[in-house]
């Protein structure tokens, strides 16, 4: 049983308070958007809602919310897609989530994605659970509900929500495994009156038969997951012709959406093992961190350089007087950086580290700071290798760096030396180099072939 997190509100621009929870210490946002009407911390007192939501937040930071109007939420007024749009992005503010992946359950789905749509800076990616993107019947979406069936709908709901026999006739439609189940169906009807007054529910109910976001559906640039299931026959609301094409509508709209079936027939995610669609979520967004990581390499040259002797030299000298003459030598350096346009990644003690889009603007830097250093009385020796860098926020990784710092490190006083790869680059740059041998790197595969690049010293 999910425990312990607490219900704040986040404001939304027009002074609207919407309830919210955070679970999980995970990295990744992800907001689970509930279909229809919601109450979060009834929702949670259900065993197989509590356990989904522990596994998630296991491994994600889960935020949870009352749409405006239900549940925790202040009920202001019936709210269109546009204004709930405008809560959900406030929640988004409210927790620090720059970007999320957003869940839309049910009508929660054409939330998530006009969401998506209207806000694709804020969305990492889209998860759709049996979502649909209309619920209306219309001449060219003839699998939706129609006028006479959504209108008999509203009447039921209206004299019987909140009821034991609406909350069966409910899991009739979307949880048929459970009808035998007294203490789901008690909380199941306990659920429907915490989230929603039977006129609310009938109010939201038309929102809902309004809503269309079929035109949007083509736009959206966001990575897509749609997981579905195959609906028995007749299991879903009565009056929709095709319930299996609603929720295969957005599947076959939004672009490159990928889809995965989910195994079972009941609808709703409380109902069997959450396993599958957590492994499915998790397989998805994992290969989406891998792209993104590849779309953060870029093929740099890297440059490290350090003093030599600055040990011994620095017992010599006494601590003020060699942190009076690093400080000399690090302003040196960083002066070379930004005349060769070099960008420092990160200093050491009298070592820098950056990183130059060019092999030979690395190497003429490299020189430079050679010459510039000698009036100090210092050398510094510099290693230089060029291939591909991965960004990590302000840091920079990758096989690249490791090759770079090893190269350096084969240099000697005053000497850049620099890897076969660079010296095939510079061809024709002016540049002259001799042959520094072959040799094996630490902790790198393989022989690497190094040249010692000629300095205004030689």
């Amino acid at each position: 049983m999910v425990v312990g997190a607490e219900t704040r509100y986040a404001v939304t621009v027009d002074g609207v308070r919407i309830a919210y929870q955070v679970r999980g210490e995970g990295a990744t946002h992800v907001v689970w958007i509930w279909g229809f009407t919601s109450n979060f911390e009834v929702e949670l007192e259900q065993p197989r809602w509590a356990r989904l939501i522990d596994q998630m937040a296991a491994r994600w930071r889960v935020v949870l919310f009352d749409k405006r109007g239900t549940g925790l939420s202040d009920r202001k007024q019936t709210p269109d897609l546009e204004l709930r749009a405008e809560d959900l992005r406030a929640v988004l503010d409210a927790v620090g989530a720059d970007r999320a992946v957003l869940i839309g359950n049910a009508e929660g789905g054409a939330l998530s994605a006009f969401f998506a749509a209207t806000h694709p800076d804020r969305v990492t990616a889209l998860v759709l659970v049996n979502s649909w993107a209309r619920i209306a019947w219309a001449s060219d979406y003839p699998m939706g509900m129609s006028r006479e069936a959504f209108e008999e709908d509203c009447e039921v709901l209206l004299k019987e929500w909140g009821t034991l026999d609406y909350a069966r006739r409910w899991a009739e439609a979307e949880a048929p495994s459970l009808l035998a189940d007294d203490d789901f169906l008690r909380w199941f009807a306990k659920a429907m009156r915490y989230g929603a007054s039977p006129s609310a529910a009938v109010e939201f109910n038309h929102v809902w038969y309004g809503t269309d976001v079929r035109d949007i559906l083509p736009s959206i640039q966001t990575p897509t997951l749609v997981l579905r299931k195959s609906a028995l026959s007749g299991s879903v609301s009565d009056g929709w012709a095709d319930p299996d094409g609603v929720h295969d509508y957005m599947a076959n709209t939004i672009p490159a959406a990928t889809v995965v079936e989910l195994p079972g027939h009941d609808l709703s995610p409380l109902v069997g093992d959450p396993q599958p669609m957590l492994d499915a979520i998790t397989r998805f967004l994992h290969g989406l961190q891998e792209e993104q990581a590849s779309f953060d390499r870029i093929l740099a040259t890297v440059l490290f350089t350090d003093i030599v002797g600055s040990t011994d030299r620095a017992a010599e000298m006494g601590d003020r007087a060699w942190k009076e003459l690093l400080e000399r030598h690090h302003r040196v350096v960083r002066a070379m950086f930004g005349r060769y346009r070099g960008v420092e990644v990160s200093t050491a003690g009298d070592g820098f580290f950056a990183t130059f889009d060019g092999p030979a603007r690395a190497v003429r830097c490299a020189q430079a700071i050679i010459s510039a250093v000698q009036p100090l009385g210092i050398e510094i020796r510099a290693g230089a290798h060029t291939g591909e860098i991965e960004y990590m926020g302000d840091d920079v990784g990758g096989m690249a760096v490791h090759i770079g710092a090893r190269v350096g490190a084969m240099a000697g006083a005053s000497e850049v030396v620099v890897s076969s790869t660079v010296y095939d680059l510079v061809v024709g740059s002016g540049l002259s180099f001799t042959d520094h041998g072959v040799h094996k790197l630490k902790g790198v595969p393989g022989e690497w072939h190094l040249y010692r690049s000629a300095t205004s010293t030689d």
